[in-house]
């Protein structure tokens, strides 16, 4: 049965009730991931856990080695990913302790985390116009709906650099592009799941309405922190509805993404990616 797996970002460090618990170290190519996996079971279900930051929130988003993260979810044979995180808002209708599932992001970054698996002899051009997995993002809406928390059903994340929070201008600049949330980790993620051929969706807490809300007080780390433990427990509520509901069979397109979009000629590509990248690329060689 294939394994689920759930990323915990701010707050959230671990999951209740997972019995069988086996914590493991995962070496990868890319070096190494936040922190160890949580293997175990939940709700009947085989799951990993990795905390994105790691226990006792040890790394920044700017230093997280998101590639590492993720790779270490395929080789544990995770096809499912469901990312937590926290998100400021950037409308006054997703209120701070709602909750979002964002269907598209924008990137802010300018590249300075890694975001792909394919470079150095490699290349390869994933589709990524829908970049949430839209079975997944149904199934985890409902859930949530079922957990009785309000919910959005689609917004734009825009994944902002950190680790300090925006300035009022560039806040007012996300609103006028049309953002909704703003957060500092989910981009990558996306991204490098969809190389690997993994379901993603986030569910993001809405902690605080970022600083262009004139009538709220500045974002801190104590408000954005308190708002979070808050929505804590309503989060892994949701996760403990929807694990049960999660088909085994995968129907959508994300298990075949890199079926067109490996570019280099086979013959060129560099015995040692090959063998780094076997657990992703292997099926098609």
């Amino acid at each position: 049965m294939a394994k689920i797996g759930i990323i915990g970002g701010s707050g959230l460090y671990d999951i209740e009730g997972i019995k069988n618990v086996k914590r493991v170290t995962v070496e990868t190519p890319f070096g190494k991931p936040s922190d160890k996996y949580i293997l175990g079971e939940l709700m009947g279900r085989e799951v990993v856990f990795l905390p994105r930051h790691a226990a006792g929130h040890r790394v920044s988003p700017s230093e997280i080695n998101y590639r590492a993260n993720i790779y270490g979810m395929k080789k544990l044979g995770v096809e499912r990913i469901i990312s937590l995180s926290a998100c400021g808002s950037l409308k006054e209708e997703f209120k701070p302790l709602d909750f979002v599932i964002p269907d598209q992001f924008v990137d802010r970054t300018n590249q300075s985390r890694k975001m792909t698996f394919f470079e150095k002899g490699i290349v390869a051009h994933i589709s990524f116009a829908e970049p949430v997995c839209g079975e997944l993002a149904k199934i985890v809406y409902d859930a949530a709906i079922s957990s009785s928390v309000i919910v959005h059903r689609k917004g734009t994340y825009i994944n902002m650099e950190g680790p300090a929070f925006s300035t009022k201008a560039e806040s007012s600049l996300y609103r006028q592009w049309g953002m909704d949330i703003i957060g500092m980790t989910n981009m990558a993620e996306a991204k490098l799941a969809r190389e690997a051929e993994i379901c993603y969706c986030s569910l993001c807490a809405v902690t605080d309405y970022d600083c262009w809300y004139e009538s709220e007080e500045a974002v801190t780390v104590e408000m954005v922190i308190a708002n979070l433990n808050k929505n804590i427990q309503n989060a892994k509520t949701i996760l403990k509805n929807l694990i049960p509901g999660l088909p085994e069979a995968r129907a959508c397109s994300c298990a075949t993404a890199l079926k067109d979009a490996i570019i280099t000629d086979r013959k060129r590509i560099p015995k040692k990616i090959k063998e780094d990248l076997k657990i992703i690329i292997g099926k098609y060689f």
